[in-house]
């Protein structure tokens, strides 16, 4: 699998953004990746020394309607990894 298909985007929430001072960083992952294919499409990608990688599956999750408050709406399931740097730093807003 090329890199670009491993890596489908970055995770910005409030944590996300606490865990970046710990050189942590939090991407949507392909569900058919392993650690080994998540470690070497980060290298690859931002030319960072990875350290540690964790995989979370996340749970689908259902939600409510705006219109009649009956659970209608479902989020998909997908795949989290949180990456941990040696060295290095990964730039997700460049020019901002």
């Amino acid at each position: 699998m090329h890199w670009r298909e491993v890596i489908r985007r970055p995770i910005i929430t409030e944590k996300s953004s606490g865990l970046a001072a710990l050189d942590q960083y939090a991407f949507v992952v392909d569900p058919r990746a392993n650690k080994i294919m998540i470690k070497h499409a980060i290298e690859q990608a931002f030319d960072v020394t990875v350290e540690k990688v964790r995989i979370l599956n996340m749970p689908a999750k259902r939600g409510r309607s705006y219109r009649n408050r009956q659970m209608r709406i479902r989020k998909s399931e997908y795949k989290k990894a949180i990456v941990t740097l040696s060295e290095g730093s990964i730039e997700l807003f460049e020019g901002v």
